[in-house]
This record gives C-alpha cells, structure tokens and sequence, in this order.
C-alpha cells in the first residue's frame, strides 16, 4: 500500500487560495482607458491579445495542478511492501563432534543398522534446523580438531558441512582437550552468557596438547557453557560377540567434570531416540532468541510527483512563450481616426 511520511504536508494544499482572498491586493494606478479604433489590425497584427476568460482558467488549472503535485511530493509518499520476517539474533552455538574410529560403531539404531556417526548427523542436524536466529558453527575432530564451519546464521550450509563430515578424516585418535581449546578461541569475542558448546563424543582424551579438564577451566574463565554429550549403549547387542560392552572407553567422568566446571550439563546417550531427546532438552536450556520480527520494505516515491510538476512547469512556462506577442512598434494610422469610428478597449498585454 501506499502511505504519506508526513501527510501534515497536506494542509498546505489550500495556501494559494488562502493568499488570494487574505493578502490585500496591490493598489491600482488609476488612469483613463485606451481606446484604439483600429484594435483588431494591431490584433492580426499580433501586437496585442484581446483578454480571453478562458485561458484565464486554465492558467489558474495548470498553477493548482503544480501546486498539487509539489505538495505531494513534500508528503513523502511511500509504497510499503508486505511484511519480511527477520530473524532475532541470539546465542552462538559451537557444536563440537567426534570422528574417531570409534563412531563407527552400530549400536545406537534400532531402525536400520547405522553407525554412530550417522546416528548423530540425524539428530544434530534436526537440532540445527531448530535453531532460527543463532549463530551456529561446526568443530570437528579425531586425532586433530579444526574448524569445520565457522560461525554463521546461515545453518544450511552447517548442515551441509555436517553432512559431508567422515570417520577419521583427522585420525583415528580422540583430543578432547584440543578442541575445547578451539572452541574457546572461536567463541572468545562473543557477547558473554550467550557462547554455548556442545560436545559429543564417544570415548576418551587419548590425544592432542591441551588436558581436558585444563580447557574446561579456561573456558570457564571465558563464561562459555559446555554441555558434554556420552554416546554409546551399554551391552553388545548391537555388536559381534554381544558380551562386550561397545562403551568401555566412554570417559563419564571427565565429561561430567567438564560441564560441572562451566555451568552446563551432562548427558548419556544409549540410543538414537535417546540422543533425541538430549538435544531436545538443550533447546529447553539454551532457548532460541524468540519469535522473529517482521519489518515491512519501504519505497520512497516523491521524485514521481515531483518529477511531473517539473515537467508540467517546463510545458506551462512554453505555452506562455508561445502567446507572448511578437516585439515591434505599432505602425501608424494612414488616415485620422473617423470620429464616427466604433472604439474598442485594449486588452492587458502581458
């Protein structure tokens, strides 16, 4: 729809009337009339123009026309466009995965068999799609942990990135303490009680620089919550040789240990619908920002109206030039006037 900025503006419309009927009229030199026998040779003659009503009119028609469009145009129309959802800005998310060896165990799907890794590509990627207006990235690691996807409002290319991640693409190990420690540098400048991780894993710190527990205090220092995620189920049943227990490397306590020390929360996942149903509860504590907010694009179309009373100008202003009379002394009479003769009154020149 089309709106006015300042439709106050408009009280302006009537001004030029106003002026006409309030603004004393200028005094009139009184003096006698002209009367010129032989008028209409001087009109052929294009010298003078006899006062004509209507060309009055339709100066005073195309004057208001003008005013009108200027008017308007100082009103500010604006054409307002429907309404565009823009997403509220909230928390910044790092989500921290697993790929060593071990995540290609198939003990956590039920349904179909799928190894660990594929299990938790499902569910994250749910997790991610739910998270409107925050900024999530993606950290990977095995024996080495890098930066998969940095973070961004744009979550369909992290769950892309997610997607294309593989068993062991950086070793077989597990460096629990090192990608902490990246998640810490890449959520350092973020605003404070808003800088979450996520981290998943299946086994123990057997690799990389940084201790642990020791990445955990640094970042507990940065005010970053890390909610640690166990997965793996407890018996075999899954697995040759069902008597072995596929989660004998899961280190609880230092997971534990870890969420303790920044203020976040452990969770156990023995299953896919219980990883579900963890990542469901991380939406309830860390809630996105809020429904989004809508604002609706704004057109400025001024230059429309004043751009005709331009135009309209530029034509008035020519038709005048056209009617003025061609410049030149008046001839002569060849004869006296006859007295007798019928005198006609000159009109104003312009």
């Amino acid at each position: 729809m089309i709106t006015l900025a300042w439709p106050w503006m408009l009280a302006l419309l009537p001004a030029p009337l106003l002026a006409r009927f309030l603004v004393p009229r200028a005094r009139e030199q009184k003096a006698g009339a002209l009367r010129l026998p032989f008028f209409a040779e001087l009109a052929r003659a294009g010298l003078v123009t006899p006062g004509r009503p209507a060309w009055r009119l339709t100066r005073l028609a195309v004057l208001a026309f003008i005013w009108t469009l200027l008017v308007i145009a100082a009103a500010q129309p604006v054409y307002v466009g429907r309404p565009v959802e823009v997403p509220v800005e909230g928390r910044e998310i790092m989500l921290v995965i697993d790929l060593s060896a071990s995540m290609a165990q198939r003990d956590l799907s039920l349904a179909r068999p799928m190894d660990r890794l594929q299990v938790v590509k499902q569910v994250a990627d749910d997790f991610i799609a739910r998270r409107a207006g925050d900024r999530v990235g993606l950290i990977l690691f095995s024996t080495r942990a890098y930066v998969q996807a940095p973070l961004t409002l744009d979550r369909r290319a992290v769950r892309a990135l997610l997607a294309e991640a593989t068993i062991g693409m950086t070793g077989n190990n597990t460096s629990i303490g090192d990608a902490i420690g990246l998640a810490v540098k890449t959520l350092r400048d973020g605003p404070e009680k808003e800088r979450v991780v996520v981290l998943l894993t299946d086994g123990a710190n057997t690799s990389g620089v940084l201790d642990p527990l020791q990445a955990a205090a640094i970042a507990a220092k940065e005010n970053l919550r890390i909610h640690t995620i166990g997965v793996g189920s407890d018996t075999g049943e899954f697995v040759p040789f069902g008597a072995l227990n596929p989660s004998s490397d899961l280190d609880e306590g230092t997971l534990r240990a870890i969420s303790g020390l920044t203020g976040g929360k452990y969770f156990r996942a023995r299953d896919q619908q219980g990883l579900a149903g963890i990542y469901a509860e991380i939406d309830k504590l860390e809630p996105v920002a809020g429904d989004p907010q809508y604002v609706r694009p704004a057109l400025t179309l001024f230059f429309w109206p004043l751009g005709a009373a331009l135009i309209a100008s530029f034509l008035f202003a020519a038709a005048l030039m056209l009617r003025l009379p061609a410049r030149g002394a008046v001839p002569a009479p060849q004869a006296a006037p006859d007295a007798d003769a019928q005198a006609l009154p000159v009109a104003e020149a312009r």
